[in-house]
């Protein structure tokens, strides 16, 4: 049994440790170190881009919901996330270079799975191969996988957030604390008054934008990764009911709930770096400096790494995937991760997952129906597969769940959400047991 995989991300290193257990010999292709996005700096596998943070682990929100399935089906990059575990509250976060080596060193030291750091250029359909390339696919293989999809692609930028240094900051007023004092006090954060914050947001709105030079047409800008300044030039307090909301906060300087504040994140185990929650940017650099260190207590901070935005590409997974991940007119070519929609890190991991088991069905001459859409994992691939004229990625929420009566009747948010993600459990331990017996 033999499998080819192209991309060693997320999708791509999970569905290969998964196969690999199973005595599948899986050639592993990744282009880098010889080739670079535009995004990626790092030679290792399954580099983390945007944030260090895989979200919420409580069983009754769509992210702890997620992982909970994702252990179920054998994730392999939920143990590697654990070793590079960094203090977050109620969140998973990571240190990147750690989870990186991690992942890079277990699927290099499988005996199953052989790597070759190589650009993959063509689609061989001779035998089962899964693109798990990612959204910044581009050159040769996006031609390819056009060639393949009748050029079903969608096209839209994505934008990255800053990281600035510990030392660097004000710490007469920088506070650590998490919303609600859920967990340790795990985020610093930086306070605003009401004149900081309308200073900052002015500022904010004219700041000028670095040129997107490889674009033509309409801007398409993803709603799950707004870039600050765009979402900010929606309101006056959109920023402020979104990332900024300082609900669950408190400023020891004040007594008080701040007017704003802006959350800082741990990047690293050894806390030296913090990113800023929220603020994917597209703002020159020199701009980012500026306006950013209007910030309460990031006056004197040192940006280690300015936000980018870049372009992602995606397949229009509506008109040419089946729940099967496979491609209707290519059954031998599947798809897994955030080019598929999947958005969001744990996701893509969920989906190389979910097209591991459908490649291992395909190979034992087995068909595997996907999971139930009363789980997270189904309700994503349904999502992904349901005709849709205006097609974006998906992140795992509560939203997508089918709901029954009884569930209906539930009154109370939270214990609403604990029996959706109870549901979701029992149909997808069921849906496991099942396929594994």
């Amino acid at each position: 049994m033999q499998v080819k995989i192209i991309g060693a991300g997320l999708a791509g290193c999970e569905a290969a440790l998964w196969l690999a257990d199973r005595g599948v010999q899986v050639e592993l292709y990744e282009q880098k170190p010889a080739k670079y996005s535009p995004a990626h700096k790092s030679a290792g596998f399954a580099e983390l881009i945007c944030s260090n943070s895989l979200k919420a682990e409580r069983p009754d929100s769509a992210s702890g919901l997620l992982k909970i399935e994702m252990k179920m089906m054998g994730s392999h990059l939920l143990d590697a996330a654990e070793t590079a575990r960094v203090a977050a509250g109620g969140a998973l976060a990571v240190d990147r270079d750690v989870f990186s080596t991690a992942v890079t060193e277990m699927v290099e030291n499988h005996p199953n799975i052989t790597v070759r750091r190589e650009e993959v250029t063509a689609l061989d359909e001779s035998a089962p191969v899964l693109v798990a390339s990612g959204p910044l696919t581009e050159g040769a293989l996006a031609q390819a996988v056009a060639a393949l999809t009748g050029d079903h692609r969608l096209s839209f930028y994505d934008a990255v957030a800053p990281i600035v240094t510990a030392e660097s900051l004000d710490y007469d007023k920088v506070f650590a604390a998490s919303r609600y004092g859920r967990g340790e006090a795990d985020y610093l954060n930086c306070p605003f008054n009401k004149e900081e914050y309308e200073a900052f947001h002015a500022a904010l709105i004219a700041a000028e934008r670095a040129p997107l030079h490889d674009f033509d047409g309409d801007l398409t800008v993803y709603e799950g990764c707004m870039p600050i300044e765009v979402m900010a030039a929606r309101g006056a307090d959109t920023i402020r009911f979104g990332p900024l909301r300082p609900v669950g906060l408190r400023d020891p300087r004040t007594g008080h709930r701040p007017w704003a504040a802006v959350q800082l994140r741990a990047e690293n185990t050894a806390r030296t770096l913090y990113n800023l929650v929220g603020f994917q940017t597209n703002l020159k650099w020199g701009e980012q400096k500026r306006v950013f260190s209007m910030i309460p207590g990031l006056e004197h901070a040192e940006f280690v790494r300015y936000g980018v935005m870049h372009r992602n590409t995606f397949l229009e997974s509506p008109k040419v995937l089946t729940k099967q991940q496979f491609l209707k007119e290519h059954p031998n070519v599947f798809f897994a991760g955030q080019i598929t929609g999947f958005e969001g890190y744990m996701e893509s991991a969920a989906s190389g997952l979910l097209a591991a088991h459908q490649i291992f069905a395909r190979l034992k001459d087995r068909e595997l129906p996907p999971p139930p859409a009363a789980t997270m994992c189904g309700a994503l691939l349904d999502y992904i597969t349901t005709p849709n004229k205006d097609f974006q990625p998906m992140g795992a929420n509560m939203g997508i769940l089918p709901r029954t009566e009884e569930i209906n009747t539930i009154r109370d948010k939270r214990e609403r959400y604990m029996a959706l993600s109870q549901a979701a459990q029992d149909a997808m331990q069921a849906w496991v047991k099942e396929y594994e017996a």
